[in-house]
């Protein structure tokens, strides 16, 4: 038997990452084509405007969680309080600040208010952990727990009320620039190398995949699949510790009842439309920003389009609906066989 060869288009598109940098590209190709000045940058007090540079700075905390996101879902579970690790993450940090101590004065030094918010956020993550790995409860209702009380945890920390930040250093976290791109861009690639380094040059990528396709036969070959899953869910909820502080830093404030909503939900899409799987085993860290960059340029096309409130989510439900369709081979090989099926008048013949 030959076998068959295949054009390099067709190994191309293939690949996992094919449609998601596909739908990327055609996302901005429609902000171009209704905004001639989308693609614009300009060099203006000591850094880039433009579009794209806002895209990026938006995206910057759906990457970070996203790829939390990804070494939970890679290990067959699932993180859906990671929008109240935000809320908590920010309103710990405003709290230390102070929201009225002036510009230039906070009530504790920056770098603990920094690190008592992650190390919040830490915790989060850790108990998370453990209920899966170590209670035995399901992923889903181990982190609705926190989904619930961790609102209530951040509007105790903000005493119901918003917290107004005033305090400019904190501001470069989300807000400052660094060789004229947003800060919050390096710390998210930070994140990332360091993530895709320890993934690919030791053998935790093999151990993620492990436990994700088979946690028994992990367990045997000597895995230590508990302590894995307790530290997938740990640094998911560091992940979305630091985009709870670029967030605040953005916006300038903590809200304990909306900062994060349904960010959740677009970290677990953004994951998807990259290529992992959601049976756990294949996932792509590469795949999962490109998600998050286009659940990011999707959002801005719907405003920028003038798309009426009520009705984005239905329109991004859409168009995520159809990407992944898209990237189903089942679903192209349905396409295919009824493109190939022959007509009444061919079975006449």
């Amino acid at each position: 038997m030959t076998k068959q060869k295949h054009s390099p288009l067709a190994t191309a598109m293939r690949h996992r990452l094919a449609w998601p940098l596909i739908t990327l590209l055609l996302l901005l190709a429609l902000n171009t084509a209704f905004n001639s000045s989308f693609l614009h940058l300009e060099w203006r007090d000591g850094h880039l405007y433009g579009s794209l540079i806002d895209i990026l700075n938006r995206a910057a905390p759906l990457v970070l969680v996203s790829l939390g996101m990804t070494l939970v879902i890679a290990t067959r579970g699932i993180d859906i309080s990671v929008g109240a690790v935000v809320a908590i993450s920010a309103a710990t940090a405003a709290w230390m600040i102070g929201g009225a101590m002036g510009g230039d004065v906070s009530r504790f030094p920056l770098p603990l208010a920094i690190g008592a918010a992650l190390a919040i956020a830490l915790v989060c993550g850790l108990w998370n952990g453990l209920l899966v790995a170590r209670v035995g409860m399901q992923p889903i209702i181990a982190t609705l727990i926190l989904m619930v009380a961790g609102r209530g945890i951040a509007q105790l920390i903000t005493n119901g009320q918003i917290i107004t930040i005033y305090y400019k250093p904190y501001f470069f976290l989300g807000g400052g620039y660094l060789l004229g791109l947003p800060f919050s861009v390096f710390v998210a690639a930070a994140v990332f190398a360091l993530l895709y380094l320890a993934i690919t040059r030791t053998a935790l990528g093999l151990f993620i995949q492990a436990v994700g396709i088979n946690p028994t036969a992990a367990r045997v070959a000597g895995v230590q699949s508990r302590r894995l899953l307790v530290g997938a869910y740990a640094f998911c909820g560091l992940c979305a510790g630091i985009a709870g502080l670029l967030i605040s830093s953005n916006v300038k404030s903590a809200d304990g009842n909306n900062a994060g909503q349904l960010l959740e939900l677009d970290a677990i899409l953004a994951v998807t439309l990259g290529g992992t799987a959601l049976t756990g085993g294949r996932f792509s860290l590469v795949g999962s920003a490109i998600g998050a960059l286009i659940i990011q340029t999707l959002t801005y096309a719907i405003y920028s389009l003038g798309v009426p409130p009520e009705i984005n989510l239905v329109v991004k439900a859409v168009v995520v609906f159809i990407v992944m369709l898209l990237q189903s081979p089942e679903f192209r090989a349905t396409v295919r066989g009824w493109a190939q099926r022959p007509t009444l008048n061919e079975v006449r013949r």
